[in-house]
């Protein structure tokens, strides 16, 4: 019989919440001390692909919606928040605010013609779109076509922080990917997130209860557009740089093999996936294009031995939820 979350009964179990809590607070102690130890422009990098992970995860983990072109919204939210920095002359929070809003819209533009088919459909309208405005973005003069948008001033977070110093700049990246972690977790544990779950379990019995789902879809997609144009518009300002690697769809696959590497429909797990993805990348630099393979060999066992991913498989050794 198919498994069905009654979005009004289900509650998080004590043991889940205290392991949630205990793995929270070890991923926070890490972000605060590695910087000791790594290079923080990498971990920061890092943070900024982990809320990207987090964000398709949101679609894909908890609604069952598998996107092939988040990188529109990444793309787009790294290449305004650029822009407005650079060319505008607005202060990084602004900066930050103005991709988010040009990926909310986006989100909102294509989610409404997406969410009206499903599966394999579903994937192939959000590529496409995401392939158009790849192609706007070559044309488009303001984005630079092949040279993108280079040195991005960081400027003074509400006209006072200096981010230029890489140790403010790094508090401030980790207070937004800490936001946007909760915010998620707050998301997926909220009775608008048990009703997301019911409609990835079995979506006709959702219906039948009285749900709008395509209501639902709709602002789940949204939101998880949202947060990746955070993502996208915070790592401009980071790495100083948006570019056409930003929007083309080997990004959307790489979001999703962060995901599945680290775990798939798991809170922690795009987190890890991203920081593993992006280690390797830096690791094995010197090999040029045999990382991609090396990638794609990581994706096809995960895939065929590791379900579950990394986070996935470690929670059901040890019997908990993460």
């Amino acid at each position: 019989m198919e498994r069905f979350v009654d979005p009004l009964v289900s509650k998080p179990s004590t043991l889940r919440v205290g392991s949630e809590t205990i793995a929270f607070a070890v991923m926070v102690l890490g972000l605060v001390i590695t910087p000791l130890f790594v290079y923080p422009l990498f971990l920061m990098q890092a943070m900024c692909f982990a809320l990207f992970a987090l964000a398709f995860n949101l679609l894909i983990g908890y609604v069952g919606l598998l996107s092939f072109g988040h990188a529109l919204y990444f793309g787009w939210a790294s290449y305004l928040s650029a822009h407005a920095a650079k060319v505008w002359g607005l202060t990084p929070e602004l900066a930050i605010l103005t991709g988010t809003l040009t990926a909310a819209l986006c989100g909102l533009g294509a989610g409404f013609l997406a969410i009206r088919r499903q599966g394999i459909y579903f994937a192939m309208i959000t590529l496409a779109l995401a392939q158009m405005m790849y192609f706007f973005a070559v044309q488009a003069k303001f984005t630079g076509g092949e040279d993108g948008i280079q040195a991005v001033p960081r400027g003074h977070l509400f006209g006072l922080i200096d981010l230029r110093n890489d140790t403010a700049m790094y508090v401030v990246v980790l207070t937004i990917f800490l936001a946007g972690f909760l915010f998620i977790y707050r998301v997926i544990h909220s009775p608008f997130g048990e009703v997301l779950k019911a409609i990835r379990e079995n979506e006709t019995r959702a219906i039948s209860l009285g749900y709008k789902t395509d209501r639902y879809k709709l602002v789940a997609f949204v939101l998880s557009a949202t947060l990746a144009g955070v993502a996208g518009a915070t790592k401009a300002v980071v790495l100083q740089l948006a570019s056409l690697t930003d929007v083309n769809w080997p990004m959307s696959g790489e979001v999703v093999l962060m995901t599945l590497v680290g775990g798939l429909g798991t809170i922690f797990g795009p987190v890890v996936g991203a920081f593993v993805i992006l280690a390797m990348q830096y690791k094995l630099a010197f090999m040029g294009e045999w990382v991609l393979v090396i990638q794609g060999a990581i994706f096809v066992v995960c895939v065929l031995l590791f379900r579950r991913g990394i986070v996935g498989e470690l929670a059901g050794r040890l019997r908990i939820r993460l």
